[in-house]
């Protein structure tokens, strides 16, 4: 893939909560780096958030390949996931 057509997400989530709770996209990969870098500053002594950089083509799949972010319940996301059935 064009890495120029990559947009970035910085997606923070609360296992406390289990919620999203902040969600930003950058075109500018330097400013989503000191941003996520910024984050990681910020909470670092706070082991129930995930503070993750992900790039993608747009905000459809990262919900498809970080979908535990999205649903409000990530237990039951990666639950779920353990039980698909793979077809050959």
């Amino acid at each position: 893939m064009d890495e120029s057509l990559l947009k970035h997400f910085l997606l923070m989530y609360n296992h406390r909560t289990q919620r999203l709770v902040s969600q930003e996209e950058f075109s500018d990969s330097s400013e989503a780096i000191e941003r996520y870098e910024e984050e990681e500053r910020l909470n670092f002594d706070k082991d129930y958030m995930d503070i993750v950089l992900v790039a993608s083509d747009s905000i459809e799949s990262v919900k498809v390949t970080h979908a535990n972010y999205f649903t409000g319940n990530a237990r039951r996301a990666i639950h779920s996931a353990m039980n698909i059935n793979l077809v050959a």
